[in-house]
């Protein structure tokens, strides 16, 4: 059994099982938001990045067995059939359903479970932010997209409440939005926005 994974593996395993392409744009925006989570924070980016491109690894087969209460549990099981075995990545990926799924019964408790959590969520807000902005990412600003966090319509499906945990990694939000912005910024040119 594998006690680590990188980037490139996580790209194979990616590949081998999520085919939706919105579900791959926002596993890549997670990919980078949690390596700039953890180089800001002192934690191992290539094993953070790896955890944020393969957190909903099993979003295509869970949809189409019509059984979204597996979530994050096929993950796992996928990743150990897969050949690893690295239980603080199995915990994170189960914990970021927490108040989610009814079926979520493992708890954020970890640096790297509130990290996940609040860093693929901050992805859907950024991403609703800059698709209603002509000029995309270019004059993107903390303070406009901290305006649109406060207004509960927009992106109404984002958790508020997960993206505020990010203090419990050690990041006011205003910087984790900056950190979370120009992460993505880095990518635009492969995603749609």
């Amino acid at each position: 059994m594998k006690d680590s994974i990188t980037i490139t593996e996580a790209r194979e395993i990616l590949e081998k099982y999520l085919k939706t392409p919105y579900l791959k744009d926002h596993s890549r925006e997670s990919e980078v938001v949690m390596k700039a989570l953890a180089k800001r924070v002192g934690e191992d980016e290539e094993l953070w990045g790896a955890i944020g491109l393969i957190h909903d690894l099993d979003m295509d087969i869970v949809t189409k067995e019509n059984n979204i209460e597996n979530h994050s549990r096929r993950t796992v099981e996928i990743l150990k059939e897969e050949g690893y075995d690295i239980p603080e990545m199995f915990q994170a990926i189960r914990a970021h359903t927490e108040g989610c799924l009814e079926s979520a019964d493992v708890l954020r408790q970890t640096k790297l479970d509130y990290a996940l959590s609040a860093g693929e969520t901050v992805t859907g807000l950024i991403s609703a932010y800059v698709r209603m902005r002509p000029e995309k990412f270019q004059g993107a600003s903390v303070k406009s997209l901290t305006k649109k966090f406060k207004d509960k319509s927009f992106a109404a499906n984002v958790s508020r409440e997960f993206i505020n945990d990010i203090e419990k990694v050690g990041l006011e939000r205003g910087e984790f939005f900056q950190l979370a912005l120009d992460a993505m910024a880095e990518i635009s040119d492969e995603i749609q926005f």
